[in-house]
Formats: structure tokens, C-alpha cells, sequence
């Protein structure tokens, strides 16, 4: 596979061009959207032209492996914002791993741009909790996809726009809509009153299944990532 990639992508928000700086440009502002929101910002280089443009690149590992972040923010008539988005970088010297990385973080920046999206529109403002856990080494597959939607209470395929209710065991259901569909991808995106809430499957980088939920009300981030990973724990045991 190639070492070396580039990401780009180009969404309209429903915000104004203030309203995306402050969720991209700020640690608050990350937790209701972005990937790793928690990650340490040390070595990292970051450019700012507040609100127009971002830039983060991150220190080169020995083995010559970066990633540069871009995003440029426009406002457009009728108070929408144009975003333009880059992730390029290199993989090292020595990757050799069998997925396309390219390919699938491109999946990956689709659901997380749509996720920025849905909280500027659904949620603008709020204060967010990032939880986040990573199931047992045997959700690692395929088939532990079809075990993750029944311990959900799921008995059939999802639909874009189609309500749905989540009963994980040990948790408080989960009553919402499916926001996002990825066609051929294990991704399953829910929109609650209170939150946006994402599961992955990540088998296909031989790693297992994860939730990445984005919580709008105030709540206790270990407590909650706790149940999050004892469910999953004894759902995979």
C-alpha cells in the first residue's frame, strides 16, 4: 500500500464562519465532533488565522511518518460556511500494513465532518463529553458486527432518517434516528435528544469494534466510559 496520502474534503455548515472556527479552533469546540478530541497538543505546530484558516502538522517519527492537518473556513451568503478540509501526510518508511489508510480514514473524515454538522445544527453551543471505548480483541471481526447490532436490540438493517431505539444491557436505552450511512462500511450513527452516538467497525484494520459518542448533557466522563466498555466486554466475553 501507498506510504504516502491526501485527504480532501469540502462540506457546507449550517453556521456561521464564527461558529465553525470555535468548533474546530478550541479544545470545547473538538469534543463535540472530532476524533481523538483528548489528545495531547505537545510537538504539534499549529498556524492560526482565526476564523479563516487552522493548520496542525504533527512532529516527524524516525521512521519519517507525519500528518498535516488544513482546514479553510468561508462564509457564504445566508449565513452557511464553507469548509475545505486536507489530512495528507506519510506513513513511515516501514508501514506495511494490508488496508488502504488512505481509503479508509477518507470513510472515517466523512462520518466526523457529517458529525461536525449535525452539532452545529442540532446542538449548537453545547458543552460535550467525548466517551470513548474500544471493545475485546475478539470484536475484531467481521462477524462481530452481526453480535454488536443484537446486543443493541437491533433484528434488521438500518435506514438513513429511520427511528430506532438502542437497548445495550446495563446502559439507558437510547431512543433516536439514524443520521449517517456509509454503503459497505460497519458504521452506525445515531441522533438522540442528547447526543450524537457512533459505532465502528474497525475489523477491516484488524482492530475491534469501538463507540465514540458525543454526550450535550453533563455527565460523568469515566462513569460512563466504564459501562460503555463493561458492556462491551460482556457482550464479546
Amino acid at each position: 500500500m501507498a506510504n504516502s496520502f491526501d485527504i480532501r474534503k469540502e462540506v457546507v455548515l449550517e453556521a456561521t464562519q464564527h461558529q465553525v472556527w470555535q468548533a474546530i479552533a478550541t479544545p470545547e469546540g473538538q469534543a463535540a465532533w472530532s476524533p481523538d478530541p483528548y489528545a495531547s497538543d505537545e510537538g504539534l505546530v499549529v498556524h492560526r488565522d482565526p476564523p479563516r484558516r487552522l493548520a496542525v502538522r504533527t512532529p516527524e517519527a524516525p521512521n519519517g511518518a507525519f500528518h498535516a492537518f488544513e482546514y479553510l473556513i468561508e462564509a457564504r451568503e445566508g449565513g452557511a460556511t464553507e469548509l475545505r478540509f486536507a489530512h495528507r501526510g506519510f506513513l513511515g518508511d516501514d508501514w506495511d500494513a494490508e488496508f488502504d489508510y488512505e481509503e479508509l480514514t477518507s470513510y472515517g473524515w466523512d462520518l466526523y465532518l457529517h458529525t461536525l454538522g449535525q452539532y452545529l445544527r442540532y446542538f449548537p453551543g453545547c458543552a460535550a463529553t467525548y466517551i470513548e471505548a474500544q471493545a475485546p480483541a475478539a470484536a475484531a471481526t467481521s462477524e462481530a458486527w452481526t453480535v454488536l447490532e443484537q446486543g443493541l436490540g437491533l433484528t434488521g438493517p438500518v435506514r438513513l432518517g429511520e427511528p430506532v431505539r438502542l437497548t445495550p444491557e446495563g446502559l439507558p436505552p437510547i431512543e433516536g434516528v439514524v443520521d449517517y450511512v456509509q454503503p459497505g462500511e460497519d458504521f452506525l450513527a445515531v441522533r438522540a435528544s442528547d447526543g450524537l452516538y457512533r459505532f465502528h467497525s474497525l475489523a477491516r484494520m484488524g482492530m475491534p469494534i469501538a463507540v465514540g459518542h458525543y454526550i450535550y448533557t453533563d455527565v460523568d466522563r469515566a462513569s460512563v466510559e466504564n459501562a460503555w466498555k463493561s458492556w462491551l466486554d460482556r457482550l464479546f466475553a
